[in-house]
């Protein structure tokens, strides 16, 4: 059994995360700002304050004494929510604290929420090729920008310590089963979800990433996209692909519904195989 710390542990995925880690075995206590009511597995925090953040990295009374891997998810999670000052403040001093306080304390193994956003969402800009793998860094917002800069940050902790291994998954627009129904309304305009290829991720699978992460053994840095296998569309992604971005090189022959934003390296390196798909809920 692994104590694994779950910031962000209310939220949309971490409430996913934390059942799914806890059904997989290990012992989970989760991490966030939202008032709930009490619970074994809840610790309210502020993760901008780093006293707050590193003591809860050395354990919180009545609730867990140490710690052996940290997933942090705890973030303003979109561009336009807050300020854009505000977004990069919160977001940028959560995590630093986060990797800060798991250096001090020992911990060894980090994984965390970057996002699909660092490849250059919402495309304005044609992406550089299809699909599109973890080669491309290019934010196009202040959320996307800090996403960028917590990845360098992660790169460097690691290297000043070459037993650390921090993960970052650049996680697509997650879902629940109960969006699902909405999805065929997505075939009446493409470009209504263009804006990210037209992925998604269900927070199970999202959960699996984390999991298979976590389970990862090498030190190191390294980032993955993490996406669900096929397209929220019903159209073939070869046809999306020609019809919406004409000029963008095509790496791959595409299968039906495959998705394209590439999950091919977490496929290899993580052993990461999404489990489920919309198409399956209708």
């Amino acid at each position: 059994m692994t104590t694994v710390i779950v910031t962000g542990s209310k939220g949309k995925l971490g409430s996913v995360v934390v059942d799914e880690l806890a059904g997989a075995g290990h012992d989970v206590h989760g991490l966030d700002s939202q008032l709930a009511p009490a619970s074994h597995d809840y610790t309210r925090i502020d993760l901008t304050d780093y006293g707050q953040t590193v003591d809860a990295m050395f354990g919180v009374q009545d609730r867990y004494a140490m710690v052996d891997a940290v997933v942090h998810l705890a973030a303003i999670p979109a561009p336009g929510q807050v300020t854009d000052v505000a977004t990069f403040h919160h977001n940028m001093l959560a995590t630093f604290n986060v990797f800060q306080g798991a250096k001090r304390a020992g911990i060894k193994k980090i994984v965390y929420a970057s996002s699909e956003t660092v490849l250059g969402l919402p495309f304005a800009t044609d992406p550089p090729y299809i699909p599109v793998d973890e080669d491309v860094s290019r934010p196009e917002s202040n959320y996307a920008l800090v996403k960028h800069l917590e990845e360098t940050m992660a790169a460097q902790f690691c290297r000043w310590d070459p037993t650390l291994s921090i993960i970052a998954l650049r996680l697509s627009n997650v879902m629940y089963p109960v969006e699902y129904a909405g999805f065929p309304a997505f075939d009446a305009d493409a470009t209504a979800r263009r804006w990210n290829l037209w992925g998604y991720i269900d927070a199970r699978d999202g959960a699996q990433a984390v999991i298979r992460s976590l389970e990862y053994r090498e030190p190191g840095f390294d980032h993955f996209v993490i996406a669900n296998a096929d397209t929220v569309m019903s159209r073939s992604s070869a046809e999306l692909a020609a019809e919406q971005f004409p000029n963008v090189r095509i790496t791959k022959e595409l299968g039906e519904h495959e998705t394209l934003l590439s999950i091919d390296k977490a496929r290899r390196v993580l052993g990461y195989e999404p489990q489920y798909s919309w198409r399956d809920a209708l």
